[in-house]
C-alpha cells in the first residue's frame, strides 16, 4: 500500500502532461483546420481538478507557454496566437477556481466527519479493556463509511451484580437515531447499577424510554424501538444471564464451536410504548455456564442481514471461519468483520456492531 499511494499520486500529473504532449503534436502534424487546442484547453482542467492549487497553476502558466510557442513555431499571426493564449487563459482560469471549490468542500467534508467521529466517540465510546473477569473488545461498521455514525449501540459496565453489558439496535436512522442513543446508554447505565434481575432492568428500560418519548413529544411507532440484549456475567464469570428483547440472538464461542443462544421466552423491543405484555415473575433470564476461554458474541442485524449475490443471509454458525480456536476478543471482532465483507462483497445495508467479551482463565480482576 505505501508503494501503490506514491504511484497513484503521479497520475493526475501524467494525464496532464499526456494532454499537453497530444496538444502539441496534434497542433504540429494535424492537417489544417483541426488543432491540438482542446487536448492543450485539458490540461489545465485535470491539474485544477486533481492537483494542489500550486501545481494548478503551475500547469496552467506551462499550458500558455507551450500554446504560444506552439502558435509562433507554427507561424500564425497574432490575433489567432492571443485568441488561442486566450482561450487556454480562461480555461485555466477556470480551472483554479474549480480547485478552489473542491479543496473547500473537501475542509468541509473532512470536518463534518470529525464532528460527527466525535459525536460517535461521545455517544458511544470504548468499552474498557478488561473488567471483572472479562476481557472486551468491540466493533462498529457504518452503512456508509462517510457518517461514521448511526443507530446502534453498546455498553458494558461494572455493577454490584456482575458485569452487565447491551447491545442494541434503534429502528431509525439520522441524528433522532443517535439521540435515542444517548438516552438508551444514559438509562442502561443508570439502571444497570440498581435493578436486581436482568428482567428487571429490561422492563425499567421500557419505561423510561416511554416516559422520555412522552416528555419529548415523540411517537413512537412500529419503525421507532430499540431491539437489545441484555448480558450479565456473574462476579466470578462462571454464570451467564441473557434478555432478549427481539434482537438477533448472541452466540457462545468455545473450542472451536459457536452457538447460537436463542431465548426461552421472546420478548418485545424496548420503546413501543405498549407498556411491558411480559409482567414481572413471567418470565426469567436465560443462564448457561461460561467456561473459561469462552467468549459471548452479541452482535447486530448488520451482521445476521449481510447477504451474499445470491440473497442469501449471512449465519455465523455455518460459516468456517467463525470456527477457529480464538485466543482474545479482538480476533473474534476482526475475523467476523471481515468474514461479513466476503460474504456481502463489500456491501453494507445496514451499521454492523459486534461486542465480543471472553472469560479469563485465571481469577477474576480485582479493582
Amino acid at each position: 500500500m505505501n508503494v501503490l499511494r506514491p504511484t497513484l499520486a503521479k497520475v493526475p500529473w501524467l494525464l496532464a502532461a499526456l494532454a499537453l504532449v497530444a496538444g502539441v503534436l496534434l497542433d504540429r502534424f494535424a492537417p489544417q483546420p483541426y488543432t491540438g487546442l482542446p487536448l492543450l484547453a485539458a490540461a489545465p482542467l485535470v491539474a485544477g481538478a486533481t492537483l494542489s492549487f500550486r501545481s494548478a497553476l503551475a500547469v496552467v502558466c506551462v499550458t500558455c507557454v507551450v500554446s504560444v510557442l506552439v502558435d509562433v513555431e507554427r507561424g500564425r499571426p497574432a490575433t489567432p496566437l492571443f485568441v488561442d493564449l486566450a482561450v487556454v487563459g480562461l480555461i485555466g482560469v477556470l480551472a483554479l477556481a474549480v480547485n478552489r471549490l473542491i479543496v473547500r468542500q473537501r475542509r468541509d467534508l473532512a470536518l463534518a466527519r470529525d464532528v460527527a467521529e466525535g459525536v460517535q466517540r461521545a455517544v458511544l465510546p470504548e468499552p474498557p479493556r478488561t473488567i471483572g473477569p472479562l476481557t472486551v473488545a468491540a466493533g462498529y461498521t457504518a452503512a456508509q463509511a462517510e457518517a461514521r455514525i448511526g443507530g446502534d449501540f453498546f455498553s458494558v459496565q461494572e455493577t454490584p451484580f456482575g458485569v452487565r453489558m447491551i447491545i442494541g439496535d434503534v429502528r431509525g436512522k439520522g441524528i433522532a437515531a443517535v439521540a435515542v442513543v444517548s438516552v438508551a446508554i444514559g438509562i442502561f447505565r443508570q439502571a444497570a447499577e440498581h435493578a436486581p434481575t436482568l428482567v428487571t432492568l429490561g422492563q425499567r428500560m421500557d419505561e423510561a424510554l416511554t416516559r422520555e418519548a412522552a416528555r419529548s413529544g415523540t411517537v413512537y411507532s412500529m419503525e421507532g424501538f430499540i431491539t437489545a440484549v441484555l448480558a450479565e456475567v456473574s462476579t466470578d464469570g462462571e454464570v451467564l444471564s441473557l434478555v432478549n428483547r427481539g434482537h438477533p440472538p448472541p452466540y457462545l464461542l468455545h473450542d472451536g464451536q459457536l452457538v447460537r443462544l436463542d431465548p426461552t421466552v421472546p420478548q418485545l423491543p424496548l420503546g413501543l410504548g405498549l407498556g411491558d405484555l411480559t409482567p414481572a415473575g413471567s418470565v426469567s433470564a436465560d443462564v448457561v455456564r461460561l467456561p473459561p476461554g469462552a467468549s459471548l458474541l452479541l452482535v447486530t442485524d448488520g451482521v445476521t442481514e449481510a447477504r451474499d449475490t445470491w440473497g442469501n443471509f449471512y449465519d455465523p454458525v455455518a460459516s468456517e471461519c467463525m470456527r477457529r480456536r480464538f485466543t482474545d476478543p479482538d480476533a473474534v471482532v476482526d475475523a467476523l468483520t471481515k468474514d461479513v465483507g466476503r460474504w456481502s462483497g463489500g456491501r453494507r445495508d445496514d451499521d454492523m456492531a459486534i461486542l465480543v467479551v471472553t472469560r479469563l482463565h485465571g481469577p477474576p480482576r480485582v479493582a
